[in-house]
């Protein structure tokens, strides 16, 4: 199997099939005592409020065909436009078949809440097919599952207009003239997704400190609960820790070790509490794999005009987007970073545990997705998203016993670059490309992967 769900109590509920033997859960606790977690604020009855400001939305638009050309059926140039009336921050393109290919351009201009005024034209990433639960695996396997284009921060808006054009190839027909060329043939049902992304729960009046939502339902308490191991019950972050506690904790988490242990100082995590995840969106239950010999580093490809204030808004409309639109049972990454360098936990399940993502096809198994929000193509990161990223894995491999410099082997589910079945050497840090034929993580922050690799080996002690 490469993945096991649960219940948050530790019952397990279903498994994905993919190898001949069931996959133990990860021996990690999830303790109702965390005498020993590091102490940090709770939710108590006192003064918990239930979260009761905008939940957020999801619009969903059929294209239109813009030309009355068609090929293979469908029109090469499809599009919509709306000048007012919608309320949304983030959108995408989603098509019917996750493994139909959109070959051509999706360009985009909006229409900003407030002012009124029109965006000029951008291009939104096509190339999104590297992304995603694993072949044979349930989650891969559901009906709702669709193609999408990356999605695209876009700020407050109120109107859209976007256009689809096929791209030109050479028309494979030994009776046509040679040089002739056509359309390549749009996915079918193809839609414009408008992302809501509501807010965070915490009412106008309240007071500062004030939690943003409580955990009241089944699906926020086991979100909470699977990261009481190394937090309180209700906790919006996980604090950071010196080495010599991390160290502690890792005693404490895995036992006391035979051999040298390396491990990075635990860095501040945000959690899925503290960005405002509306719980009742994902898949109940909670996916892990064995273990984390691998990190693999992403962009998101949504642009970089957000502000890190409002990365907590960016995170719940790709975590929508995903869920909704593309049909996902939870957000892909296990992990975020912002152009601030600031953590944020990803798909439930918990920050010290090997939770199975969606982010790499084909190496979701035995490994973690670690996505920076924005676009990395030719935009240099900065030295405080590097420096998390380090952080992050010195601390997460090292949980894990992975050395951040060393390679390491993994199966591959299956993909464009790996058949199914191979075992694949990689860099225990590597990129989206590394083991998908993809852009991804944008060539300026692949470039800097070395860096990160030599840091988070530093800051483990090696």
């Amino acid at each position: 199997m490469r993945g096991l769900l649960t219940h948050f109590s530790g019952v397990p509920l279903i498994a994905t099939a993919c190898a001949a033997t069931a996959l133990a859960l990860p021996s990690l606790p999830l303790p109702a005592n965390t005498a020993n977690a590091a102490p940090v604020a709770a939710v108590s009855a006192a003064t918990a409020v239930s979260g009761a400001g905008d939940p957020g939305s999801t619009r969903s638009l059929p294209l239109a065909p813009l030309s009355r050309a068609r090929v293979l059926g469908a029109a090469p140039e499809q599009g919509l436009y709306r000048a007012g009336g919608e309320h949304f921050s983030l959108l995408g393109v989603v098509w019917d078949d996750p493994g139909a290919e959109l070959r051509g351009q999706v360009q985009v201009r909006t229409r900003a809440a407030g002012t009124g005024a029109w965006s000029d034209w951008q291009d939104v990433e096509t190339h999104n097919g590297g992304h995603g639960p694993d072949p044979g695996t349930a989650e891969a396997a559901s009906r709702r599952v669709r193609g999408a284009t990356a999605p695209l921060w876009v700020g407050a808006s109120e109107g859209v207009d976007v256009r689809v054009r096929a791209a030109s190839v050479p028309v494979r027909d030994g009776r046509r003239a040679a040089g002739a060329r056509t359309s390549a043939p749009l996915p079918s049902g193809l839609r414009l997704e408008l992302v809501d992304p509501g807010d965070d729960g915490t009412p106008p009046d309240a007071p500062a400190g004030t939690p943003h939502t409580v955990p009241d339902t089944e699906a926020a308490r086991a979100a909470s609960a699977a990261n009481t191991d190394v937090a309180g019950f209700g906790a919006l972050e996980i604090p950071e820790l010196d080495k010599a506690a991390t160290e502690r904790e890792l005693t404490r988490l895995k036992g006391p070790a035979r051999t040298a242990s390396y491990i990075g100082a635990r860095p501040r995590i945000v959690t899925r509490l503290g960005w405002g995840a509306d719980e009742s969106l994902r898949e109940p239950g909670l996916g892990y794999t064995r273990t984390v010999k691998a990190a693999f580093v992403h962009h998101t490809g949504s642009g970089n005009q957000y502000s890190c204030s409002q990365t907590p808004s960016v995170i719940r409309s790709i975590y929508r987007y995903h869920v909704k639109s593309m049909g996902w049972r939870d957000i892909g990454y296990n992990f975020l970073v912002d152009k601030c360098g600031t953590v944020y936990e990803g798909r439930a399940g918990g920050v010290a545990r090997a939770v199975l993502g969606a982010h790499t096809l084909g190496f979701n198994g035995d490994s973690m997705g670690i996505a920076v929000i924005g676009t990395y193509t030719g935009t240099e990161p900065s030295d405080a998203v590097v420096t998390a990223l380090a952080r992050l894995t010195a601390w997460k491999l090292g949980l894990n016993g992975a050395d951040p410099q060393g390679r390491t082997y993994l199966t591959s589910g299956g993909g464009n670059l790996y058949r199914k079945g191979k075992n694949v050497q990689l860099n225990v840090i590597s990129g989206h490309r590394d083991g998908f034929a993809t852009d991804c993580p944008g060539a300026a922050l692949y470039a800097r992967l070395g860096t990160a690799r030599s840091a988070a080996s530093d800051y483990q002690g090696r």
